[in-house]
């Protein structure tokens, strides 16, 4: 084999499966805290967002509704 060859190689690592299991088991752990957090913040996000459709919605209902009361009282 030449020198470039030597270089294209795909280096090989041997690794015990005990050890190589341990560290996917940790990895996994480790996702499902990541994902957990970012479900609580987008939950928490999700709530701000419906709170504030919901002040816009009865400001909204509240304007209108006093519309028309005052259009209905003004006609008697």
């Amino acid at each position: 084999m030449s020198d470039s060859d030597e270089n294209r190689s795909i280096p090989s690592v041997i690794v015990d499966p005990d050890d190589y299991n341990e560290v996917v088991k940790k990895l996994d752990r480790i996702d499902e805290k990541v994902e957990f957090a970012n479900s609580e913040i987008a939950q928490r996000i999700g709530k701000k967002i419906g709170r504030d459709i919901g002040i816009l919605y009865g400001a909204v209902t509240g304007i209108l509704i006093f519309l028309i009361y005052i259009s209905v009282s003004s006609m008697f």
